[in-house]
């Protein structure tokens, strides 16, 4: 889908090209096979053949039948090359290192030297705790499946005895969930529990992050893996 040519054009082209790379020309009967040929390559010469070959496909539909089905096709066809173009973008883009887990930091100093030295693109999710606290340990499951599902995040935990700054993270204000982008704090959330249902879930937990916009789009991390997943559709 590598085009020669840069901008609209090229864009235009390579749909073209990839459309009637993509049609089943197998299946498909000889007159329409010809027809598609025709609609991909509008600036091909039309010989008496070709265009005695279309005139007599399209006397056998109505125009709204014809314009219905092109339509269909065109979907379909589109819906491919979106998610093609998809693959290639996050291929030839680097979003960082995987990670898939749950980090366990054990002092002050790995604290700093996660948030600072990750890089930029990486987003760091840091839960700080304590095994007495109510709703610490359900936040580390929570936060264990989200890891599977967002790779590309790192997620941290870190007992707040362990961050030498014990002071400053009470049992009242426990469990807290930082985040972290490019060594910046972007999000600040003091006794996490208080703003989620009294049992809750990954599923909560992953709802509450998105509303402010701090986890990336799970088509990320699915082509990045080597998954196709579902359709993707780019607007």
């Amino acid at each position: 889908m590598n085009s020669k040519e840069n901008g609209p054009k090229g864009v235009i082209n390579d749909w073209r090209k990839f459309k009637l790379e993509s049609e089943d020309f197998e299946t498909a009967p000889p007159s329409k096979r010809e027809l598609l040929r025709q609609i991909s390559s509008p600036h091909r010469t039309v010989n008496k053949d070709d265009k005695d070959t279309r005139e007599k496909f399209t006397r056998k539909m109505s125009v709204q039948e014809y314009e219905l089905i092109q339509d269909k096709e065109d979907e379909t066809c589109l819906r491919k090359y979106r998610r093609q173009c998809m693959q290639e973008m996050h291929q030839s883009l680097s979003f960082g290192p995987q990670f898939g887990m749950v980090y366990d930091l054990e002092s002050g100093e790995q604290f700093l030297e996660v948030i600072e030295k990750e890089m930029k693109q990486t987003t760091v999710v840091v839960h700080i705790y304590e095994d007495s606290v109510d709703g610490c340990d359900s936040l580390n499951n929570s936060l264990t499946c989200l890891a599977l599902e967002y790779p590309l995040v790192k997620f941290c935990k870190i007992k707040a005895s362990a961050t030498g700054a014990r002071e400053r993270f009470s049992d009242s204000i426990l469990p807290t969930l930082l985040v972290y982008k490019a060594g910046e704090l972007i999000g600040n959330f003091i006794h996490i529990t208080e703003k989620l249902s009294q049992e809750f879930f990954a599923v909560d937990v992953e709802s509450f992050l998105n509303e402010y916009g701090l986890l990336p789009e799970k088509e990320f991390s699915a082509y990045k893996s080597g998954s196709e997943g579902s359709d993707v559709d780019i607007e």
